[in-house]
């Protein structure tokens, strides 16, 4: 029997995810602060906190064996806000708004899109037909990796002294790709559930840790870097998904 009080209190393993997605979308909603002062490294920073945080605690979820239902909304709705709304401010802070309306039009056309993959993201993940083996991919690029590859043009802003990467032609082609990605039926990886083999788990260790030093020694270069590989292995995935279907179809 479930006693009253059990019924007015939460443990803290249930509360603890939606804090850290409180805080990713506190982050989020910062980098908007940054940018309307002109603080582009800042504001950078921030919308990555926010990724990094949103990446953390659906697995802290599933970890502590907190995820409910309220968790999932509200993670979703801070997604819609801090890589559907964030990003598109930022960019059109930055360098969009000197393009006038089409500018608008074409952060406007990011944030539609990515408000459209969340609700059909919502939709999948309680759809009882979809096969076990897909849900190690994704269908089109994910919010969070979205936000990143549409600011990638303002983070090798900060690396090279080049002014190629502040031309509206050039955020305004990151935007519409990038948007239509999102939307599209293109497999993408998803390390939600994959399962790391033992003697892979030491050299993943490592990796991280090289990862970081170069983070914070060589932060934009490295970030760069990752959102190149990012793009570079969607083929991959692409590859690696019709693989997995062919095999379970035969």
């Amino acid at each position: 029997m479930v006693s009253n009080n059990s019924k007015k209190s939460m443990s803290f393993n249930r509360l603890l995810p939606n804090i850290l997605t409180v805080l990713a979308l506190c982050s989020g909603l910062t980098a908007i602060r940054f940018a309307l002062n002109e603080k582009w490294e800042e504001a950078v920073i921030a919308l990555v906190i926010a990724c990094f945080l949103d990446g953390i605690d659906g697995l802290v979820a599933r970890i502590l064996r907190g995820a409910t239902k309220f968790g999932a909304e509200l993670d979703s709705l801070s997604d819609a806000v801090s890589f559907g709304v964030v990003p598109s401010i930022l960019v059109y802070l930055w360098v969009m708004n000197t393009a006038g309306t089409i500018g608008w039009a074409l952060s406007l056309f990011y944030t539609v899109c990515c408000i459209l993959r969340l609700a059909r993201f919502n939709t999948m993940e309680v759809d009882p037909s979809v096969p076990s083996w897909s849900k190690n991919y994704f269908t089109g690029v994910p919010s969070p990796a979205a936000a990143g590859l549409i600011i990638l043009p303002l983070i090798y802003s900060f690396y090279f002294e080049a002014g190629v990467f502040n031309n509206p032609t050039i955020v305004g082609f990151f935007l519409i790709i990038v948007s239509l990605l999102m939307v599209s039926r293109v497999p993408t990886f998803s390390l939600k559930r994959s399962r790391i083999p033992n003697k892979l788990v030491l050299p993943l260790m490592l990796l991280v840790a090289l990862l970081t030093v170069f983070l914070v020694t060589d932060t934009w270069a490295t970030l760069g870097l990752l959102g190149l590989m990012y793009i570079l292995s969607i083929p991959f995935s692409c590859i690696s998904f019709y693989n997995s279907a062919k095999k379970n179809i035969d």
